[in-house]
């Protein structure tokens, strides 16, 4: 007999998202798992279709419409609710000036949502001060990740368009959210695939040497624990502060460099996510002097178009470690990254809390140290899709707002911008531990070497360093 709550059927959390109780537990702001963003066009809207495209959107989709609750032994677990019957507010910036607009904005995204039996994502209409007009969307990680959200906002404009304009076909079915959840769990029951790619995460653990912590401004931190702990060999540091106080620092690409760097990567078959890979851990090469470097990347688990469109939150994070000499090249070197990517994705269900406990074990820290300074995710998901373009040339806008807390010391997002396709560098970070001035020098570097070896993938990394 499957139990129920509130006459739904429950479920276990998945390891996605025990993975963000996990941190969610020990950050004194709750609001730590909010996403706020929001999407406005450059055109008039029909206020009643788009309410009526929004329901339908949560209509169409299960995880837009995901309750947690508790049981005795304080164990979440989840359920999907029939329909969402709250009203979508509306709010008209129109008196006000943009910054105060996004002022407000971010505000809203600084409200934890209760998380027992309550809707856990915030839907607002938006008339901006420039004349745009659209949604703004708060979403809980537990709920949705970048892609889940996308898959959203794509949904309620497609079917706006599909009920305002001629010939916008309606937009295919989403798939269903407890269908992918059932297989999560089917795996995570002690399926094959589960103890091969448990096997194959242990052995990436126990075939190799302990890692080395890089800072970004070179080896201060690790010197300073070395001291600290009276062990002149430790190889790990705390890259946290006291304060999980956080910042969102955004640098932008332009659209004709971004151009450059991804007919890099189309003319060598590697996808953008490994020539940002392989810049960061080249810059920290430069700062530290060692060629072995550990980053954390975040895997998106999308690979089937029903994991695609089923929503909810998919992201597993492991550290990436690369050794890579400096006489390598660049192309080498990025030939090597795109391989051991692809053997991530093929084992990335693996569940990241385990891999981290195996590894506290064979390599026990005191007091929260780590080898990785910062983590990477690169956000491919664009809203634009084909449907959008039949109805003319119209420009769009996307915004992130900080909800102002992070456990993590540093945590970059890249994603295509909708106005123009350029890169946004999207740099959240604890303002106690990374400061605007240490990022302002990452991306200096991050970007003289992405452009120095697209330019010159032949040239042996040791020389790309020194030309820098």
């Amino acid at each position: 007999m499957m139990r129920k709550r509130k006459g739904y059927p429950v479920y276990p959390l998945t390891k996605a998202q025990k993975f963000h109780t996990f941190y969610q537990d020990m950050c004194p702001k709750k609001e730590v798992l909010n996403i706020g963003t929001s999407l406005t066009i450059g055109t008039d809207l029909d206020w009643d279709v788009l309410k009526q495209s929004i329901y339908k959107a949560y209509e169409r989709s299960e995880s837009m419409r995901l309750r947690f609750a508790k049981d005795k032994e304080g164990t979440w677990y989840q359920y999907v609710v029939d329909k969402e019957e709250r009203d979508i507010e509306f709010v008209d910036f129109s008196g006000k000036t943009m910054e105060e607009a996004n002022e407000e904005m971010t505000k809203w995204s600084r409200v934890p949502f209760k998380r027992v039996d309550s809707p856990m994502n915030r839907v607002v209409m938006i008339h901006m001060p420039d004349g745009y007009n659209g949604i703004y969307l708060l979403i809980d990680h537990m709920t949705a990740d970048a892609q889940g959200l996308s898959c959203f906002f794509k949904d309620v404009i497609e079917l706006y368009c599909n009920a305002m304009y001629e010939g916008v076909p309606y937009p295919k079915e989403m798939a269903s959210y407890i269908e992918q959840l059932q297989k999560d769990l089917a795996y995570e029951a002690g399926s094959k695939a589960q103890a091969r790619d448990r096997e194959y995460f242990q052995n990436l653990i126990d075939s190799t040497p302990e890692p080395i912590y890089n800072g970004i401004r070179g080896p201060q931190k690790l010197m300073e624990e070395r001291e600290r702990s009276g062990n002149p060999n430790a190889r790990a540091a705390v890259n946290v502060s006291d304060s999980v106080d956080s910042a969102l620092d955004i640098f932008h690409l332009e659209e004709e460099p971004t151009a450059r760097l991804m007919a890099f990567c189309e003319e060598h078959r590697v996808s953008l996510a490994v020539l940002l890979m392989m810049g960061l851990r080249t810059c920290f090469q430069k700062m530290n002097g060692n060629d072995d470097v550990s980053i954390n990347m975040a895997i998106a688990r999308r690979a089937t178009v029903k994991e695609k469109k089923c929503g909810g939150t998919r992201i597993h994070s492991f550290p990436f470690r690369t050794i890579i000499s400096e006489d390598k090249t660049f192309l080498e070197g990025i030939y090597e990254i795109r391989d051991l990517q692809n053997e991530y994705f093929r084992h990335a269900n693996y569940d990241p809390v385990e891999y981290f406990a195996y590894r506290g074990r064979k390599y026990p820290q005191k007091g929260g140290q780590t080898y990785e300074p910062m983590s990477l995710t690169y956000q491919p998901a664009n809203i634009q899709g084909k449907e959008l373009t039949k109805i003319g040339d119209i420009k769009y806008k996307t915004h992130w707002y900080p909800n102002g807390a992070t456990t993590q010391g540093m945590y970059l997002t890249v994603m295509h911008r909708p106005e123009d396709n350029g890169l946004d560098f999207n740099f959240e970070h604890q303002v106690k531990a990374v400061s605007r001035e240490d990022l302002e020098y990452l991306y200096y570097y991050l970007c003289k070497i992405m452009f120095k070896g697209a330019e010159n993938p032949n040239l042996p990394i040791g020389d790309i360093i020194k030309l820098i």
